[in-house]
């Protein structure tokens, strides 16, 4: 089944396959009620009103109430609209089709996930051959019935034996490990409970993890995260037994990540205190009595284990480099003046490097998609790898001492294929190319553009959509979808989604915008749209938008705004900033409540970016975007706020509250609705049922909204 666009008119015949339909379904919407308290805060002798905290309690008898009364009110709106089905319909074929990782070598075996299409969660297979007799190592489809249960990280033994993975519930950032045995495909008794935010770093027979105390059962999924911890388990023995090897109980909002080196001799230390910049300490394993011997102990800037020879580390780092090196610290140095540089920085942001066959495989971000160089071991340049239009690269697997890289490339039209890359010769081979039936990206172009914000900044956006259309005509209506992020130091590069596809079937446009915030362009890019300057950040993507109407590439009540998580919080900010910047407006899973979000589990360790309200420079400059204090009156888009009951990065609260606020504060006749996912969380593990479910809502609400369907619809639609 094809989609096409219809703008449907009442009467008349329809105009290169498009009429208009009338949505007024949303006049006068009875939103259920919400209850208004009297609470208020008062920051620095400003009185800040705060009637919807009662939300904040996600686990109360009244909160669970509301939201059975939000999500009933909400799919009783979604259910009329007449295309639902379709939309839904076409999406599942879209996302028929056999997906794999790039497959990673161990123990003699190729490794790699696949999916055969809509299955709920990826499947970890091996085989002795690329091309060869597949078996199952781990099925997480057979964890829960509903899919809702995830793998969510993993990590091989050394010598290719065991394999130790985290099983995540419903979407939350809680996790368990337990180990696998790899020759006799049997699980071990081993399970170690209350894992959040952690690696599994093989050493000999146990492994290195990263937990939280056990938290109290009413606050599991809301109460605040501290004394993050390391311990170290050994194969067999309970997790009462596990030796502690670091603690900071003078620091409790600091959180410790460890990895060791592939030969497995030296523990590496990484603390943080936010989402950017960390202490860096390394542990000889095989002293005697081994500690920890800090290199560095402040948080300004980044680094990373990749890789080491003998006593060397190899780090990757941004200090000194804002755009990033590779460089070698002696284990035993006593301060930098003893580090020497490996790959020099670059006008490219270096986004990640792999130390594999004495080469540096050096992923770099240019002008927001990937370039791929191949140094030499001291970071002379031998290769620029080819890519067919701009992209993601995902990868590179391989160990030190490997002849040979792989790794995949996607883009915002063409799903991820993996290659092998020779080493020797540089050679690249496709060992996985997916086959999408009635898909041909070759219908479909991406373009990038330039555009300036108020300040004269200048940053890129994509716009991606059939070819034909690439240069507006202003003839059709473009439904035009714009996603942005900006934040953390996190870039928005080219992706694959089928679900953005059922869009550009229809003759519409997905656009990404570049904006300040992000990681694109190296750290001051990233720091100029962090705490004061975040405002910024909401410039650029208004900017953006207004961009697409004023050049005619779409129109006002054809625009649609999206993003999620800090990106939810963008979209918030600039709904309430200007509400008659779109049309529809979808802030998922948002951080929506700036004054607060640093109470709830991990969100103290955003304050790296946003500042707290806890002094009084950080309350002004919060309190002038927070979109939950900055909802007014007015005319607002259709908007659909996505959440999860389950979400325990960004708690829902979030999204109660803004919802509550939003339905009160609507003057215009566009829907204000919450969907709610229930045994979902942020994102991560989340199964395809549900993926599909919401995409095609998503979809579904923009068009509708939009007074556009596709054509064709079948019966049980109407």
């Amino acid at each position: 089944m094809l989609l096409c666009l219809t703008l449907m008119v009442q009467c008349g015949s329809p105009c290169e396959g498009v009429r208009k339909v009338s949505s007024d379904a949303a006049a006068g919407l009875p939103y259920p009620d919400t209850r208004r308290d009297s609470t208020v805060d008062d920051y620095f002798g400003t009185a800040v009103p705060d009637p919807y905290r009662w939300l904040e309690d996600d686990r109360s008898a009244e909160t669970e109430n509301w939201v059975s009364r939000q999500n009933a009110f909400t799919f009783s709106y979604l259910d009329r609209i007449p295309f639902r089905k379709s939309v839904r319909k076409r999406m599942q074929e879209l996302f028929n089709y056999e997906r794999r990782t790039a497959p990673r070598l161990k123990g003699g075996k190729f490794y790699f996930f696949k999916n055969d299409g809509l299955q709920n969660q990826d499947v970890l297979y091996r085989c002795d051959s690329l091309g060869g007799p597949m078996e199952v190592v781990v099925d997480p489809n057979t964890f829960s019935k509903d899919g809702t249960v995830a793998l969510s990280g993993y990590s091989f033994s050394r010598d290719g034996r065991h394999l130790a993975f985290q099983i995540a519930q419903g979407g939350s950032d809680w996790n368990s490990i337990v180990v696998l045995d790899l020759v006799g495909l049997h699980v071990l008794t081993d399970t170690v409970r209350w894992v959040k935010f952690s690696e599994i770093a093989w050493r000999g027979e146990g492994f290195f993890y990263s937990r939280y105390p056990e938290p109290q059962t009413e606050s599991a999924l809301s109460g605040k995260n501290a004394y993050h911890a390391v311990y170290y388990h050994r194969l067999g023995d309970p997790q009462s037994a596990d030796e502690k090897i670091y603690e900071d109980r003078e620091h409790p909002l600091r959180n410790a990540y460890v990895s060791t080196t592939e030969d497995e001799r030296y523990l590496v230390l990484s603390t943080v205190e936010s989402t950017s910049g960390n202490a860096l300490a390394v542990m000889d394993l095989e002293q005697e009595n081994p500690s920890f011997h800090w290199f560095v102990q402040t948080f300004d800037n980044d680094y990373q284990l990749v890789g080491n020879a003998q006593a060397e580390l190899f780090i990757q780092t941004n200090a000194s480099a804002p755009n990033g090196k590779v460089i070698a610290i002696p284990v035993a140095s006593k301060d930098s003046s003893e580090w020497r540089t490996l790959v020099p920085e670059t006008s490219d942001r270096l986004e990640a490097v792999r130390w594999i066959g004495g080469k540096w495989i050096a992923t770099y971000v240019r002008e927001a998609s990937h370039t791929v160089k191949i140094h030499d071991s001291n970071g002379v340049l031998l290769h620029t790898m080819p890519f067919p239009e701009p992209g993601t690269v995902g990868g590179f697997t391989g160990e030190q001492e490997d002849a040979e890289s792989y790794f995949s490339f996607s883009s915002f039209v063409r799903p991820a294929t993996s290659y092998r890359l020779d080493l020797g010769d540089f050679g690249q081979e496709v060992v996985f190319a997916p086959r999408m039936e009635g898909y041909n990206p070759d219908a479909y172009t991406t373009r990038q553009f330039r555009v300036t914000s108020p300040d004269g900044t200048s940053f890129p956006i994509f716009v991606t959509g059939k070819t034909a259309l690439t240069k507006p005509d202003g003839k059709l209506p473009r439904p035009c979808l714009l996603y942005g992020y900006g934040g953390f130091d996190i870039s928005i590069l080219p992706s694959f989604s089928a679900s953005r596809i059922a869009l550009l079937e229809l003759g519409g446009l997905f656009v990404v915008a570049n904006i300040r915030g992000g990681g694109e362009f190296g750290k001051a890019w990233h720091q100029s749209g962090t705490k004061e300057r975040k405002q910024n950040v909401f410039d650029d993507f208004m900017a953006a938008a207004d961009y697409l109407v004023e050049s005619g590439i779409t129109d006002r009540g054809h625009l649609a705004i999206e993003g999620r998580s800090n990106g939810g919080l963008l979209v918030g900010a600039c709904m309430t900033q200007r509400p008659d910047l779109c049309k529809v407006a979808f802030p998922g899973v948002g951080v929506l409540d700036m004054l607060r979000y640093h109470k709830f589990t991990i969100g103290w360790a955003w304050a790296g970016d946003y500042g707290t309200s806890e002094t009084r420079e950080g309350f002004d400059y919060l309190f002038r975007y927070s979109p939950l204090h900055n909802v007014r009156k007015a005319n607002y888009p259709a908007t659909l706020i996505t959440t999860a009951d389950h979400d325990d990065r960004v708690v829902p609260a979030h999204s109660f509250k803004f919802a509550a606020a939003l339905q009160s504060a609507q003057t215009g006749a566009d829907p204000a609705l919450i969907r709610i996912d229930v045994q979902a969380g942020h994102g991560a593990g989340k199964p395809t049922s549900k993926r599909l479910d919401e995409a095609a809502d998503m979809l579904s609400f923009m068009l509708f909204n939009m007074q556009l369907a596709p054509c064709g619809m079948h019966a049980e639609d109407k």
